[in-house]
């Protein structure tokens, strides 16, 4: 038997207009609602982004999964995602929600804001969870059994909170460094867990698809189905287990579709289980795969951003800092207050999107910064950023007089 275990993330971030020092006090709304062409507009973002990948992609596994029931993939679904496509595509709801049914999509746990909060206020990733189970049970009529952290940020402290809050499993980033000599082609336990599994996303052959398939850079490309299936095959050799881990958008967003991306991905699933004893297994099959084949201790945070592969995509520099430890100690007066749209306010603005926006690494880091952000500059973000935090607080004060 070997398995290939698909998870694609599916995430859209409120992104905050350029709020100047002149806002402060007089105007309270911070998101992009209103210049449809702006770049920093929500709704302009999400219905292009639908149209080129959303779309597209869940017709072409709606497709494989009504042809070939062997065929089954993992989604985690951010509440931001969720909360936009409500509003401006409630259609993209109801193809997920068919797609739930059918049981062979499985959808995962994680933070509802795809926030960093497990690692800055622990009762704030908690509500987070909470919330997020909350809204995909409301939408899909499940349970997520297996949880994710954002970014796949992992450490054994939250290998430990995983397995007490009773997931089955948890995703991380297999890298290297962590691994040494093992293969990410097994199922582990997280260090010092009783039931808890841990599966670990195979970077190279993942990343060959999400970043590299249309680099003509690349001394691979073009990657044809059959040199992938070939590749695919001897990495079987180090375990049966390829855990392929990537974002959604990487189908007609980071990979336009005239690459032939949809393409490939329809061959390649065809191809893989056209081969007896091939087949793919959602996250919680995987962790029931086999038993886990070691324990794996990460005490450094572990993310699958970066060449650093570690937090600094977001901590990177004195902005990111101290744009994220203004925020968080404001979390318990906001909470307090009562008021439901400074609660959500803060809870956007939680989004880990904000401050990879403020990060200033250079070389190929840079250029997928630059590439995500809809900011100028990083300084631009970070000022806007530091702008809605000074109304945030006149608010907070406000309240008090």
């Amino acid at each position: 038997m070997r398995a290939i275990c698909l998870y694609l993330h599916m995430h859209q971030p409120w992104r905050y207009e350029r709020y100047s020092i002149f806002d402060v006090s007089h105007d309270h709304n911070y998101w992009d609602e209103i210049d449809y062409y702006d770049k920093q507009n929500n709704e302009r973002i999400f219905r292009k982004v639908a149209e080129k990948s959303y779309w597209p992609m869940l017709n072409k596994i709606e497709e494989l999964v009504r042809d070939l029931p062997g065929f089954k993939v993992s989604l985690s679904i951010t509440g931001t995602w969720l909360d936009q496509a409500e509003l401006w595509e409630p259609e993209l709801i109801s193809k997920l929600q068919h797609l739930v049914k059918t049981g062979q999509v499985e959808i995962v746990a994680e933070t509802y804001y795809h926030s960093l909060a497990f690692f800055y206020n622990r009762d704030e990733f908690e509500a987070q969870v909470k919330k997020h189970l909350e809204k995909i049970n409301s939408l899909f009529g499940v349970v997520p059994k297996v949880f994710r952290n954002t970014e796949l940020s992992y450490n054994d402290e939250l290998g430990e909170w995983v397995d007490k809050i009773g997931f089955k499993g948890v995703l991380a980033e297999g890298w290297d460094k962590v691994l040494g000599w093992k293969s990410p082609n097994y199922v582990y336990r997280p260090y010092g867990a009783k039931r808890a599994k841990l599966l670990l996303k195979n970077y190279r052959l993942s990343d060959d698809i999400a970043f590299r398939f249309s680099n003509k850079g690349w001394s691979e490309w073009p990657l044809t189905v059959e040199k992938y299936i070939d590749w695919v095959n001897m990495d079987c050799l180090r375990g049966p287990l390829i855990n392929l881990f990537m974002d959604f958008e990487t189908f007609g967003e980071h990979q336009w579709a005239e690459t032939g991306i949809f393409q490939f991905f329809d061959m390649f699933v065809r191809k893989w289980l056209a081969t007896y004893n091939n087949k793919f297994v959602t996250v919680s099959e995987a962790c029931d795969l086999m038993p886990a084949a070691d324990e794996i201790s990460m005490p450094e945070t572990v993310t699958w951003a970066d060449t650093e592969r570690d937090l600094s995509a977001w901590t990177h520099n004195e902005m990111q800092k101290e744009g994220l430890a203004d925020l968080y100690e404001m979390r318990d007066a906001v909470i307090k207050s009562g008021d439901e749209r400074l609660i959500e306010d803060f809870h956007r603005l939680t989004t880990s999107d904000h401050a990879y926006y403020m990060c200033t690494k250079y070389w190929n880091d840079g250029d997928v910064h630059a590439y995500f952000s809809a900011y100028d500059s990083p300084y631009d973000a970070f000022m806007y950023y530091m702008n809605i935090l000074r109304d945030m607080n006149f608010r907070l004060a406000q309240k008090h007089l």
